[in-house]
C-alpha cells in the first residue's frame, strides 16, 4: 500500500475517461462545484497522478483501452482504499459492474449520457462519505 504524506486539497476529484470531450463535458457539468479537479485519459496515467497526489473521489468510464474501469478501480482501492470510487459507462457489462459493486470496489454507478444534476448530487455524496468515512 502506497502512503502518501498527509496534505490537504480540498475535495479532490480524479475524472479518468480516454475521450477529451467527455472529460471536457463533465468538467463543464462540475464547474460551478469547489472542487480540485483532476484528469487522466487512462487507467496508467492516472495510476501515476494518484502515485503523486492524494485523490478523494474518482469517477472512472468502464470502456478505456489497455485497461478497464473495473481493473482500474481493483487497483486503486487495493493501493487507495480511503478513496470513493465510481464508474461512468454508456456500456451495460452488468455482470462486470456487479461483481466490482459488490467486492467494493465501485461506490456508484452511472450511465452515459448522465444526468447532471444527478452526478453533482451524487459526487457530493462521495465526498460525504469519505469524510464520514475518514473522519476528516
Amino acid at each position: 500500500m502506497l502512503h502518501l504524506p498527509a496534505a490537504d486539497h480540498g475535495q479532490s476529484l480524479l475524472l479518468v475517461d480516454d475521450d477529451p470531450n467527455i472529460l471536457s463535458s463533465l468538467k463543464r457539468a462540475l464547474r460551478l462545484e469547489n472542487y480540485e479537479i483532476l484528469t487522466a485519459n487512462d487507467g496508467e496515467a492516472a495510476l501515476e497522478l494518484l502515485a503523486k497526489r492524494p485523490v478523494t473521489v474518482i469517477l472512472c468510464d468502464q470502456r478505456m483501452p489497455n485497461m478497464a474501469g473495473t481493473e482500474f478501480l481493483s487497483r486503486v482501492k487495493l493501493m487507495h482504499p480511503r478513496t470513493v470510487r465510481m464508474i461512468l459507462s454508456g456500456y451495460s457489462d452488468i455482470d462486470t459492474i456487479t461483481q466490482a459493486i459488490n467486492k467494493g470496489e465501485i461506490y456508484k454507478y452511472h450511465t452515459k449520457p448522465w444526468d447532471d444534476d444527478e452526478l453533482r448530487s451524487n459526487i457530493r455524496e462521495a465526498f460525504i462519505r469519505y469524510e464520514t468515512r475518514n473522519g476528516t
